[in-house]
């Protein structure tokens, strides 16, 4: 499509859906997948089944078609203008930087968020968290081995970091189907985080994994039955 016709269907938008749009998907949080974010309390956050960036259901442009991803980005871009605003004037603080990288984390636009949080960990490689996000994000984007890679970085500076623990299992398991290596994820987990709030949950996937333990690893996973 022409640039001029996309940014014609955009303008379309009143800036009371733009907001409507950014605050749904923030209220939206992780609902990528399983993963939680670096500092995120697994009490807090809700399973869904999508990983995709997709548009939230029943959010409409003016003329009753989903938005497209570019529409997507605009709506966010807007909302985040202050904050990207002040990074113009200060571009290597850390604080800033972290705060963008979630804002597009929280609003799916995956690559900008790991845009800005590559920058943060230029400025400071072992903060876990957000090397933990940013796994994330690469996993949200169907990339499991840039995410496995990112997630042992993270471990390397926090070894028992629980939710990047949590996050590797994931990916490890849905990702790569290695089974063992997803378990021995979780069981480290609990072992190193006995009082880890999402314990149950951990315990009932290393069940449920266990059910494709005959799957060669590598192997892409199928859904569970429910």
């Amino acid at each position: 499509m022409p640039e001029t016709e996309k940014a014609s269907t955009t303008e379309t938008w009143s800036s009371v859906q733009a907001y409507t749009l950014a605050v749904i998907c923030l209220l939206l949080g992780v609902a990528g997948g399983w993963l939680f974010r670096g500092s995120q309390s697994p009490a807090t956050a809700a399973p869904a089944e999508t990983v995709s960036a997709a548009a939230p259901a029943g959010m409409k442009s003016a003329n009753g078609t989903q938005p497209t991803p570019e529409q997507m980005k605009k709506m966010a871009d807007m909302q985040a203008a202050p904050l990207l605003e002040k990074l113009k004037g200060d571009p290597n603080n850390l604080e800033l930087l972290v705060s963008a990288g979630n804002f597009y984390y929280d609003t799916q636009i995956y690559p900008t968020a790991i845009e800005y949080y590559q920058r943060a960990l230029q400025i400071k490689p072992a903060d876990a968290a957000v090397r933990t996000d940013m796994a994330t994000a690469y996993w949200y984007l169907g990339n499991a081995d840039t995410a496995i890679d990112e997630f042992n970085k993270a471990l390397s500076y926090e070894p028992n970091k629980a939710n990047t623990l949590f996050n590797l299992g994931i990916v490890e398991w849905q990702g790569k189907m290695d089974i063992d290596g997803a378990v021995a994820v979780w069981q480290k987990l609990l072992k190193t985080n006995p009082n880890y709030e999402g314990k149950d949950k951990v315990e009932q996937m290393i069940a449920q994994a266990r059910k494709h333990a005959g799957v060669k690893p590598g192997t892409p996973a199928q859904p569970l039955a429910q």
